[in-house]
């Protein structure tokens, strides 16, 4: 039984037969960080689904994806009616985005020797760039960068080989990966700071208009009530933290 508040609109969008199915990006280790003995994910990202299903008093339904990039292409494909992803202007056109709940620090790994010693230095013609494609820090490089060359591969560990085996001038990744990576790599460094911060949030197919309203209010409710940063807690996810409320 939906709650009063939420509005017959509303539901109509999200979960016209009851159920709300939300699209999970099974590579974000951060975001889903194990399985259930049912093979339900478990972590942040399907903690916010199955709570956003709550507040609407529907059942929820997890459908699963391998990359943030088949989540983002099932956005017209009537496959999910909340997707749980990273929130980049490519994915906008398709996809309605709340504020973001959670965001990970992005920077870069560079090689042993490297004289790169800052981000801003990275970015420079001739240097060559391994990222994940489609991966919502690569979609921010791929906006942003003037200068040096993106070598785009289809997973993360494939862009780790990638920058070992071309001896590339950097690995972009998010930090919590890169403090595992940087361990394979005698003399390899992370760089300070950080390019770009991947800002989780919660979408909607565009044509859900009162369901992202209610979604953009609902998500900051979830942050401002301490629910998101109880979460991380939860799950003790290390290098995540609770986006800025809006």
């Amino acid at each position: 039984m939906a709650k009063p508040d939420v509005a017959p609109a509303i539901l109509a969008e999200l979960a016209p037969n009851g159920t709300l199915r939300a699209g999970i990006n099974l590579s974000n280790f951060l975001l889903v960080t194990g399985k259930a003995p049912n093979g339900d994910p478990v972590g942040v990202s399907p903690d916010m689904a199955t709570e956003i299903a709550t507040r609407l008093g529907v059942s929820i339904q997890y459908v699963l994806y391998p990359d943030p990039g088949s989540l983002a292409d099932a956005a017209e494909k009537g496959e999910w009616d909340i997707g749980n992803i990273g929130a980049e202007p490519q994915r906008a056109k398709t996809i309605a985005f709340s504020a973001a709940y959670c965001e990970i620090e992005s920077t870069y790994l560079v090689p042993a020797g490297s004289q790169i010693r800052s981000i801003a230095e990275v970015d420079r013609p001739g240097i060559r760039i391994a990222t994940k494609g489609r991966a919502a820090y690569g979609l921010w490089l791929e906006n942003n960068l003037r200068h040096a060359e993106l070598v785009q591969t289809d997973s993360i560990d494939q862009s780790f080989d990638a920058f070992v085996e071309q001896r590339l001038d950097a690995l972009a990744g998010l930090r919590p990966r890169l403090i595992v990576d940087v361990l394979r790599l005698p003399g390899a460094r992370l760089l300070d700071g950080q390019f770009s911060a991947v800002q989780q949030a919660i979408g909607t197919p565009r044509k859900n208009a009162e369901a992202a309203s209610w979604l953009f209010k609902t998500v900051e409710d979830l942050k401002a009530s301490g629910f998101v940063a109880d979460l991380i807690t939860k799950h003790k996810v290390d290098g995540l933290s609770v986006a800025p409320i809006v």
